[in-house]
């Protein structure tokens, strides 16, 4: 082996080559989005939220490559900067639920007894209503805000992934290498957290990717019904909900942030199904 294969940098670069080609253009088309975000003060000269009426209705041009809004606003500049508000939020609402649901599910698996009993049911009561409306209810109760939307995610969101951590935790838990560490002498929770959540959290991770979609999709919809965040903030959903009534006149203001949805969801996808494919390529090379 080379020195050059040998260092983090070969290692990295021969992962990097191995990635299948959904993973490498979802990966980079979600780069560049996070980029334009984080570059967004500099790839335009106008603020997201200042009005300027005598320009408003602006159809697409040189100066306006988006347009403008009822109020003068540069579509592009609140398009970009919305990626610093869907994205987040997506990130938070997806991941720390997945982690707060991996944990559970995967103690409630290994231990079983009444704990694994009484998860069981708070799932079955939560499952039993449809999400969307769960959280359009919740956030209804608490009101509208960024706030309220990350308490209700949290208060369903962890359920899909407790339900799939448990359902893999009672298969691993029966194999030899849970088996040969309880022979060791090895403590109930260095098992769980040491040896047997790094082979579950695979899958959840990938179905993570896809709930990041979801999520994004909910925050955006939440916005639009006016439950989540209020104009002028410019989030996605708040700029489809505002643009809807010049869909006819001036159809940019609701079409280019919806297609910004369109492609920060299908670069996450194309993530997913990449990952997926290269962890069962892993496993199929470990067998």
């Amino acid at each position: 082996m080379s020195v050059a294969a040998a260092s983090p940098a070969g290692r990295a670069a021969a992962e990097l080559a191995r990635w299948p080609g959904a993973l490498k253009i979802g990966a980079a088309m979600l780069a560049l989005i996070v980029l334009a975000g984080l570059a967004a003060p500099w790839l335009t000269p106008y603020d997201p939220l200042t009005q300027d009426l005598v320009n408003a209705l602006q159809p697409p041009s040189a100066r306006h490559p988006f347009g403008t809004d009822n109020f003068g606003r540069d579509v592009l500049t609140r398009v970009l900067y919305g990626i610093r508000i869907d994205l987040p939020m997506g990130f938070f609402m997806t991941y720390v639920p997945l982690i707060y649901g991996i944990v559970l599910g995967a103690l409630a698996g290994y231990f079983g007894g009444w704990f694994d009993a009484v998860l069981m049911r708070i799932l079955d009561v939560t499952v039993a209503f449809p999400f969307l409306v769960l959280i359009i209810v919740i956030v209804a109760i608490l009101g509208p805000g960024v706030h309220n939307i990350y308490i209700a995610v949290f208060l369903t969101a962890w359920t899909m992934y407790a339900r799939l951590a448990r359902a893999e935790m009672l298969v691993e838990r029966g194999k030899d290498y849970v088996l040969a560490a309880r022979t060791l002498g090895f403590g109930p929770w260095r098992i769980v957290f040491r040896h047997v959540l790094p082979n579950i959290a695979n899958s959840s991770i990938v179905f993570s990717m896809t709930d990041f979609v979801l999520t994004i999709l909910l925050v955006s919809g939440l916005s639009f019904l006016g439950l989540g965040i209020a104009p002028p903030e410019p989030e996605w959903g708040t700029m489809v909900a505002e643009g809807r009534d010049f869909i006819f006149d001036a159809w940019w203001i609701c079409t280019l942030p919806g297609l910004a949805i369109v492609v920060t969801g299908s670069a996450l996808s194309l993530v997913g199904d990449g990952l997926a494919q290269r962890l069962g390529e892993r496993r199929h090379a470990l067998l």
